[in-house]
């Protein structure tokens, strides 16, 4: 599996080949430092470990320090590892960049953290209509949940009932996005549609 940290920009529209206007989430992808190279013999599979954005070095531990002193870089803000990473051979300390992994067309995978929202009602969380019509004595039972069927049997709210809580701020997968346009010297990327987080916030994309 392939892929990439990077930093949700905003979102823009851009018109394709056939003058169709296309929503598109811009993302800054990379570029991102080798800091590991996992093989089957020292690690007991292969993988690629990228770091993403400098870290302060007093927000850093010393053990990281230490790690990415191998790697010769800056400290970074994100690292993750992608397994059987099939790119172009890579080792310690090199750079992987956006046009090394993606090109326009095809379709990728990004994951990101939704926004959080605090906690919710049912109608914001869940899209309830709430209780009935504003007539019929119902004064303030709008935005209500209404029954949630216990009684004296089961006597207890059953696992997963859907009610108010807290909202989003949840990692969300976002399967099958078209890559519209790169733009590779600036390492941006244009995807179609909407990825999940606020701007600025962390996206990985993978492919």
């Amino acid at each position: 599996m392939n892929g990439l940290i990077g930093k949700k920009i905003g979102m823009t529209s851009i018109f394709d080949a056939e003058g169709r206007n296309v929503a598109c989430t811009v993302v800054e992808a990379g570029p991102c430092v080798v800091t590991q190279v996992k093989t089957e013999d020292s690690d007991g599979y292969n993988a690629l470990q990228v770091g993403y954005g400098d870290a302060k070095v007093k927000n850093t531990s010393k053990p990281m320090m230490g790690h990415f002193d191998k790697a010769k870089t800056a400290p970074k803000k994100k690292v993750m590892e992608f397994r059987d990473f099939d790119a172009v051979e890579k080792q310690l300390g090199d750079l992987v960049k956006l046009d090394d992994l993606f090109v326009e067309g095809e379709l990728v995978t990004a994951v990101g953290t939704s926004k959080g929202k605090g906690f919710q009602g049912v109608v914001k969380r869940y899209g309830f209509k709430g209780v009935n019509d504003a007539t019929h004595g119902q004064h303030n039972r709008q935005r209500a949940p209404g029954s949630i069927g216990a009684a004296s049997y089961p006597a207890k709210v059953f696992k997963g009932m859907r009610m108010g809580g807290r909202t989003g701020g949840k990692r969300i997968t976002v399967q099958n996005l078209e890559v519209v346009k790169i733009f590779a010297e600036k390492n941006l990327i244009l995807v179609k549609g909407a990825i999940p987080g606020h701007k600025g916030s962390m996206v990985i994309l993978q492919k």
